[in-house]
């Protein structure tokens, strides 16, 4: 087994240590013995999103080197919303809440070891606050935080040089130090991580701590998801890459660490990836010497979707876009697979007229890859159009049925680069 310290070395080889209140006391004491340390997960949205799973395998590394981790889904805080730097959040419903708690909790459970003394704890932050009254909160917690220090927090120090702040978001940051406390007192949790924009709420966390009981506890951030262009990472033109195979089907989360910029590779294996560090070396040497085979990209793609939405998702995903390419037999990919793979790539309505297909012609009008009929003739009589992989020579006559797939779908191409969906209503 590798040394409980080893995780530490790794998140130091990776650059993953944005800030830590005392490095070589957290390695001692991940020396000496399996710690406890935990990372919180607010229920703000139906689902987690990618900065959620950059803390998540942070989390794993921590459990793969013999350590306890605990998963806390944020009941109460998630009522409330940390403070963004640009404006006041919307409360939501706390029926929404609660639905959303469920989700979280479900996605979390997927990727930790529950049994044994390092099996993951899921912990839930309105357990321990429902019952505090106002004055108790305020009479235990609140006397223990300066408001100074509090006001010169980013995200605090924006707000009031902007919109201003309401009380609730401010007093965020103590709601989430109560939380380590309690986390220290149950469970003897003396670690806490997260991205280095929630550093100043950790480290408030790990002050309760040493002036109620009197302890040491470590906090350590990671450095946030940026592109290499400095603007914000996790986005796509269709919006967040959620967790949710709803949201974010597998086949797009697939395409988003397909097509990772070649300047962004490097710090997404070094988050994302749980191969040895020598591994994602040499990933990346491979990938600088023949970035056209973005080996990296294809490996993260792998790596990541199989652990979100497992194994088969990530080769289903994989299938379905070397298909829609020339590159494969579309008939193999599962029906909601070349679903969203055409929702993806552009998925149009067409119907049949008196029983019969639409023909080729109709279908390049139908979805835009010609823009007249001379052009979609002159296109299939240059031998440049294809429908499910097959060559079309006769533009005119309707498709044959058996190019239909899942009885469904057609896949139209122009050329090698020009591709689109049709579905054919019933």
């Amino acid at each position: 087994m590798q040394p409980r310290t080893a995780v530490l070395d790794d998140l130091v080889q990776r650059k993953l240590v944005a800030n830590a209140t005392d490095l070589g006391a957290l390695r001692e004491e991940l020396a000496a013995g399996p710690i406890t340390m935990y990372c919180g997960f607010d229920p703000t949205a139906p689902s987690l999103h990618m900065g959620n799973l950059a803390q998540i395998v942070t989390m794993m590394r921590f459990q793969r080197s013999g350590h306890r981790p605990l998963a806390l889904v944020g009941g109460s805080t998630g009522l409330i919303g940390d403070p963004r730097p640009s404006s006041e959040r919307t409360l939501n419903p706390v029926d929404i809440v609660r639905e959303w708690e469920s989700h979280i909790k479900a996605q979390l459970e997927q990727f930790f070891e529950f049994e044994g003394p390092q099996g993951c704890l899921l912990v839930n932050n309105f357990d321990w606050t429902k019952d505090v009254t106002a004055i108790d909160f305020l009479r235990d917690i609140g006397k223990h935080f300066s408001v100074n220090r509090m006001l010169d927090r980013e995200a605090v120090s924006a707000r009031l040089n902007s919109t201003g702040i309401s009380y609730t978001e401010f007093s965020y940051q103590l709601l989430q130090s109560f939380d380590f406390l309690e986390l220290y007192r149950r469970h003897g949790c003396t670690l806490q991580t997260g991205g280095s924009d929630q550093w100043g709420n950790i480290t408030a966390g790990a002050d309760l701590i040493r002036r109620v009981e009197g302890v040491t506890v470590h906090a350590l951030t990671t450095p946030l998801v940026t592109k290499a262009d400095g603007t914000k990472f996790g986005k796509t033109e269709t919006g967040t890459v959620w967790l949710s195979a709803e949201l974010t089907s597998p086949y797009a989360f697939f395409q988003f660490w397909l097509n990772a910029d070649d300047r962004d590779l490097p710090q997404l294996l070094n988050i994302f990836s749980l191969r040895p560090f020598p591994e994602v070396a040499q990933l990346l040497a491979a990938s600088a010497e023949r970035p056209q085979a973005r080996e990296g990209q294809r490996a993260l793609a792998r790596e990541v979707t199989s652990l979100v939405h497992g194994a088969e998702a990530a080769e289903q995903a994989e299938a379905a876009a070397a298909a829609l390419f020339g590159g494969g037999e579309l008939r193999a990919i599962n029906r909601q697979t070349l679903a969203a793979a055409l929702l993806e790539a552009g998925l149009y309505e067409a119907s049949r007229t008196d029983g019969a297909l639409p023909s080729a012609i109709d279908l390049l009008l139908a979805t835009g890859l010609s823009k007249s009929r001379s052009e979609a003739r002159r296109t299939v009589a240059e031998g440049g159009v294809s429908v499910s992989n097959l060559k079309i020579t006769d533009g005119d006559t309707p498709i044959d049925e058996n190019l239909l797939i899942h009885n469904e779908f057609l896949v139209v191409r122009r050329g090698k680069k020009h591709m689109s969906g049709v579905r054919i209503n019933a």
